[in-house]
C-alpha cells in the first residue's frame, strides 16, 4: 500500500473529513471524523503534510497537529475553490484542499501562536467597540432629529446632546418614554468610550514595551495603534520577498484586469488584512491633511504627488509607501531615516 504523503482536512465544529493521498496524488483514504476522534486519528498517522483552509479554528488545529510531528499548511479558501469538482460536500472539499496543497506555486498562511492571536483580539475587540459606538451615535442623532434636536456631525458633539438631555427644562419637551430610552443609550455610550480608552492604553503599553514597535513608530505618521497592529496581525515579515509583496498582501496595490498585452489597472484590491490597511490609510490621510494645511517639504515626494493627484489618491499611495517602508525596517532591523531632499 502506498504511503500517505498529504492529508487534506476539511474542518468544522463537530464533523471533519480527511482525504489522504500518496506522492502521485492518488487517494489512499477518505474518512469522516468526529471532533472527539480527530486527534487520535492523526496521532496514529505517520508524519506527513496536513493541509487545511485558513478559517475559524484552523490555527488551533494546526498547533495541535504539529505536536504529532506533522507539517501543517494553511491555505486561503479562495485558493482552494478552483480545485472543487462539481458537488459541494465535506469529502469533495477535503480532496480539493489536498490537491491544492500539492501545487508547487501554492501560497500558504503562517500559523499563529496563541499569544499572536491574543494580541490580535485586542484590535478586533477595539474595532467592535468602535462600530457599536458609531451605531449608538447614529441612533441617538436619528431619534433626536425626530423631535427637532440637531447637532453637528462628529463624536465630540454628542456631549452637547447628552447635556441637553440632562437639562430638565429642555428634556421636558420630550415624551417620558423617549427620554428614558435616550438616557439608556447615552449611558451605554459613556461606558463604551471608557472601554475604548482602556483598550487604547493597553495597545500603547504593548507598543512601548516592544523594541520592534518602537522602531516602527519612528516612521512619520505611524503611532502605537498602527505599530502594534502590524506586529500582531501581519504574518512574519520573512514571508514576503520584497516590500511590494507586503503592500500587495495588504490590498494597497491596484486591482489588475489585463489581457492581450494591454495592462488595465483599477482601484486598490482591498485584499489581505483590513485592519492594517485601514490604519495605514488613516496614517496617510493625516499626513496629507497636515501637508495641505502647513505645506509639504519642498522637493519631497509628497509635494510632487499633491501637485498633480487628488488628496484621497495620495493618501492611499502614501499608505502603500508606508507598507514598503515597514517591510524594509523590519527586514533590516533599523530605524527610519528620512530621505535627503532634492535641492531646487
Amino acid at each position: 500500500m502506498s504511503e500517505v504523503i498529504t492529508i487534506g482536512l476539511d474542518i468544522a465544529k463537530n464533523v471533519f473529513h480527511a482525504h489522504g493521498a500518496d506522492a502521485g496524488g492518488q487517494m489512499i483514504f477518505s474518512r469522516r471524523l468526529t471532533r472527539a476522534k480527530l486527534l487520535d486519528f492523526f496521532a496514529a498517522q505517520p508524519a506527513c503534510l496536513v493541509a487545511m483552509e485558513a478559517c475559524g479554528g484552523a490555527h488551533h488545529w494546526a498547533r495541535q497537529l504539529t505536536q504529532f510531528g506533522h507539517s501543517v499548511r494553511l491555505i486561503p479558501p479562495a485558493y482552494v475553490k478552483p480545485f472543487v469538482k462539481r458537488q459541494k460536500n465535506d469529502a469533495v472539499d477535503a480532496e480539493a484542499i489536498c490537491e491544492a496543497a500539492q501545487r508547487p506555486g501554492m501560497r500558504f498562511v503562517a500559523v499563529k501562536t496563541e499569544e499572536q492571536q491574543a494580541s490580535g483580539m485586542v484590535f478586533r475587540t477595539r474595532d467592535l467597540m468602535v462600530r457599536q459606538r458609531t451605531q449608538l451615535i447614529n441612533a441617538l442623532r436619528g431619534h433626536l432629529a425626530e423631535y427637532g434636536w440637531i447637532a453637528p456631525k462628529g463624536k465630540m458633539h454628542m456631549n452637547l446632546l447628552a447635556g441637553l438631555l440632562d437639562d430638565d427644562e429642555m428634556a421636558s419637551t420630550l415624551p417620558p418614554a423617549a427620554r428614558a430610552m435616550l438616557k439608556v443609550m447615552t449611558n451605554h455610550l459613556e461606558r463604551i468610550d471608557e472601554q475604548i480608552a482602556d483598550l487604547d492604553r493597553e495597545i500603547a503599553r504593548r507598543a512601548r514595551e516592544d523594541d520592534t514597535a518602537r522602531r516602527l513608530m519612528t516612521i512619520p505618521g505611524i503611532g502605537p495603534v498602527t505599530a502594534a497592529a502590524i506586529l500582531s496581525l501581519a504574518p512574519p515579515i520573512e514571508t514576503f520577498a520584497k516590500g511590494r509583496d507586503f503592500a500587495a498582501w495588504l490590498g494597497l496595490t491596484p486591482l489588475q484586469h489585463s489581457t492581450g498585452g494591454k495592462p488595465k489597472l483599477g482601484s486598490i484590491s482591498k485584499m489581505g488584512d483590513r485592519t492594517i490597511r485601514r490604519l495605514l490609510i488613516i496614517c496617510g490621510s493625516s499626513m496629507v491633511r497636515q501637508a495641505c494645511r502647513f505645506g509639504a517639504p519642498a522637493g519631497s515626494w509628497l509635494e510632487s504627488m499633491l501637485a498633480r493627484k487628488p488628496r484621497m489618491l495620495v493618501s492611499v499611495a502614501l499608505a502603500n509607501k508606508m507598507a514598503r517602508i515597514v517591510w524594509a525596517l523590519l527586514t533590516r532591523h533599523e530605524d527610519f531615516k528620512a530621505p535627503a531632499l532634492v535641492a531646487a
